[in-house]
């Protein structure tokens, strides 16, 4: 969405409780994308994840975007090759991470160039998340992934209780790579 997230997150979320058949008391564990990623889109996730959490006095659980977009990859993809999470930060630059083929991380997120993110790929790589299109045309060999390239809720879920479970939960702060685009009147 362009616009309009804040006021329609939460009716959407209200639909997939009712989907689902669950009501908000049945809620035990909220998992929230912490960025990087957009600012506003960033800030509109967390406050939300953060006022279920301490409405339902349940804990939440944070996972950065590119773990969610690196691990919506089918496995088969995956085999003998890099795996780079590039999201869109809306300016020249890309956030980058990459991944082993099982998943584990090589580096920590960097806003990088695409040309620079390139080198991160230290051999075949796979390109995933809504920014993968832009690191293809700096890394012309690279493969784009089947998967969709914007974090998925359902992968965010399972990831945030798995590291839930193993203490490795991001808290429900912002993960931000660099300086917001506005600044203050002098």
């Amino acid at each position: 969405m362009a616009r309009g997230q804040s006021e329609a997150l939460m009716p959407m979320i209200q639909d997939c409780l009712a989907e689902a058949g669950l009501a908000w008391e049945q809620i035990e564990l909220v998992g929230v994308g912490v960025g990087p990623g957009t600012f506003t889109g960033i800030r509109i996730g967390l406050a939300a994840a953060r006022g279920i959490a301490l409405a339902g006095k349940i804990p939440l659980a944070g996972v950065t975007s590119c773990e969610s977009v690196a691990h919506a990859v089918p496995e088969a993809e995956r085999q003998g090759r890099i795996i780079l999470a590039a999201i869109d930060g809306k300016r020249a630059d890309l956030f980058v991470q990459p991944f082993s083929e099982d998943l584990i991380p090589l580096a920590e997120p960097q806003a990088l160039m695409p040309e620079d993110a390139a080198k991160l790929a230290t051999g075949q790589a796979i390109l995933c998340g809504d920014a993968a299109h832009r690191l293809a045309e700096a890394l012309p060999g690279a493969t784009l992934a089947s998967s969709q390239p914007e974090p998925d809720a359902c992968v965010i879920a399972r990831l945030a209780e798995a590291k839930w479970q193993a203490g490795t939960a991001l808290p429900a702060t912002p993960l931000y790579l660099r300086p917001p685009d506005v600044t203050l009147p002098s």
